[in-house]
């Protein structure tokens, strides 16, 4: 399985295009301010097709550069319905909601975690390997969680989220976060300050 992720954007927001092997089709998350570009070296680079476009939930950071990817692509971006209101106008949105998702030879299973924004969402998925990754946005983070103070932000469903769908995962599925390092969750659970009450 092909994994490219890179920080993009005033606030390093990671965005990740993913699928089974350069050449194919692929799935792009959260494509944020300024990533287009680099989402457009990623796809040459590699002899991808795009065929899909998520968002971990709807903050400016992470879904930038929607509107000029779906062009370029013919994409719609798949959002939370809870999370529509974030977005500028021109981007064209399709609801994504819980479940398995089977986009480009990949099995996306898309989980609920509120708290960050009412729509924020995670990705898990299981590579040929044998691995397993969680593309948690922002609300899991290498030594930290989520920010609840923004519009949107509630602490106590964070703290929900974290504690029935994220830190439920076993300790060695590798976590995809929305902002910094990759990490896993036996790593957080041991050694993440924030997570001690959960």
């Amino acid at each position: 399985m092909l994994v490219v992720g890179f920080p993009a954007g005033a606030f390093q927001a990671n965005c990740y295009l993913l699928a089974p092997g350069p050449g194919a089709e692929c799935v792009i998350v959260d494509p944020g301010q300024d990533a287009a570009g680099r989402i457009g070296d990623a796809v040459r680079e590699h002899g991808l097709l795009p065929i899909g476009m998520l968002a971990t939930h709807g903050h400016f950071d992470h879904v930038g550069s929607a509107a000029a990817v779906g062009d370029e692509h013919g994409l719609p971006l798949r959002l939370h319905p809870a999370d529509t209101g974030l977005l500028e106008d021109r981007v064209r949105v399709d609801p994504l909601s819980e479940g398995v998702l089977e986009l480009a030879g990949l099995s996306i299973t898309v989980e609920s975690v509120p708290g960050h924004t009412a729509g924020s969402v995670q990705f898990r998925l299981e590579t040929p390997e044998g691995g397993r990754l969680v593309l948690t946005g922002d609300t899991l983070f290498a030594g930290s969680v989520g920010r609840t103070d923004r519009p949107g932000g509630n602490a106590g469903e964070l703290t929900h989220s974290l504690l029935t769908k994220v830190m439920t995962l076993s300790d060695e599925v590798v976590v995809l976060p929305g902002h910094g390092a990759s990490t896993t969750i036996g790593r957080e659970r041991s050694a993440n300050p924030f997570l001690l009450g959960v």
